[in-house]
């Protein structure tokens, strides 16, 4: 139902909008935004201390008028040749090396200097590796020292981060299941 009610008074909106728009063009003097008040009594104080602008306001300035009179614009159309093509600039060399910007190792340029409590990327995948191959060796506390972090941040590294583990399927496993649930008096595959 809101998408109908939405629709009919979009239409309704929409109604003789042309000659309502005509209406508000062609009149002879478009109505002025309304002021606020705080506005208004600063206006009357203002033409109340100074009356000289109003008379300024109203009075036309023939000099003005005079230099506008004068003001002409004049363009010129210059006819570019497309296949003689753009003069190159001496102060601005085209680039001459047009390769494309290596890939990153892990997708964005590593810093050169690292922040205290901080570590890269690299870094951390480097500590995390050496945590799950050798976890007595590289302790929390170990990589926190080696490291410059605080310990508690490298535990939570160390408990919500794993790096990939490969584990490849053993041929023989399924075999095996065949054979151990084979029902009794079937045929055993061998």
């Amino acid at each position: 139902m809101g998408k109908v009610m939405s629709v009919v008074g979009r239409q309704v909106q929409r109604f003789n909008v042309e000659n309502r728009a005509q209406k508000v063009i062609s009149q002879t003097k478009p109505k002025p935004a309304p002021k606020f008040e705080s506005n208004l009594r600063d206006l009357e104080r203002v033409l109340k201390d100074h009356p000289e602008i109003v008379a300024e306001q109203s009075r036309k300035n023939v000099q003005l008028d005079e230099n506008l009179r004068q003001v002409y614009v004049t363009s010129k159309d210059v006819a570019v040749d497309p296949k003689a093509g753009h003069p190159q600039d001496p102060n601005k060399p085209l680039p001459i090396n047009r390769t494309t910007v290596e890939e990153y190792e892990f997708g964005h340029l590593e810093p050169r200097a690292v922040t205290k409590g901080r570590c890269t990327l690299r870094q951390a995948v480097q500590f995390i590796a050496n945590h799950q191959t050798d976890p007595q060796q590289w302790t929390s506390a170990k990589i926190a020292e080696y490291y410059n972090m605080k310990e508690p941040l490298v535990k939570t590294i160390l408990a919500h981060f794993k790096s990939f583990e490969v584990h490849l399927p053993d041929k023989n496993l399924e075999r095996r299941r065949l054979l151990t649930r084979a029902p009794e008096g079937s045929k055993q595959i061998e």
